[in-house]
């Protein structure tokens, strides 16, 4: 068996440092906390996490891979989105917290299959890396908003 592209590996890590973020953030939230926008209008918690599982899907896409949901159904989640004229669309945090799990099962399964990326998506898989980094600092910040106790010492 051919050994795996640093490309591969380093998207490996990239995707599970990511998911491991993840969980620590939301750790502990309840669905209603979720649901609070910082401010009165910054997104709240779960569309953050929802967007998250949204791009994910995308990636899942480019490595060709089926998304863990239909993206119409969750549109509410997606990119230009306004969370809070769309709230009442929002999935429970649990819910989302599962779709997480899928997405993340989903890559590693597909990452390990892969021995390189298509050369023409390459481009495409380092901005979806760069999307979930920044979205998962987010989640870091909207859980001190929360009250909560930072998640990464």
């Amino acid at each position: 068996m051919e050994t795996q592209s640093n490309e591969i590996e380093f998207v490996k890590n990239q995707v599970d440092v990511n998911c491991q973020v993840i969980f620590m953030n939301i750790e502990g939230i309840t669905h209603d906390e979720s649901m609070v926008f910082p401010d009165g209008e910054a997104n709240c918690m779960n569309w953050v996490l929802g967007h998250l599982i949204y791009i994910r899907n995308a990636l899942l896409n480019v490595l060709g891979e089926q998304s863990v949901w239909d993206a119409e159904i969750f549109s509410c989640y997606n990119r230009g989105a306004i969370a809070l004229e769309r709230k009442n669309e929002f999935v429970n945090f649990e819910q989302l917290k599962s779709y997480l799990k899928q997405s993340q099962d989903k890559l590693d399964t597909r990452l390990a299959l892969l021995d390189e990326f298509n050369s023409e998506n390459v481009k495409d898989i380092a901005i979806l890396c760069f999307h979930e980094n920044y979205h998962s600092g987010q989640l870091g910040y909207i859980r001190r908003m929360l009250g909560k106790p930072g998640a990464i010492k």
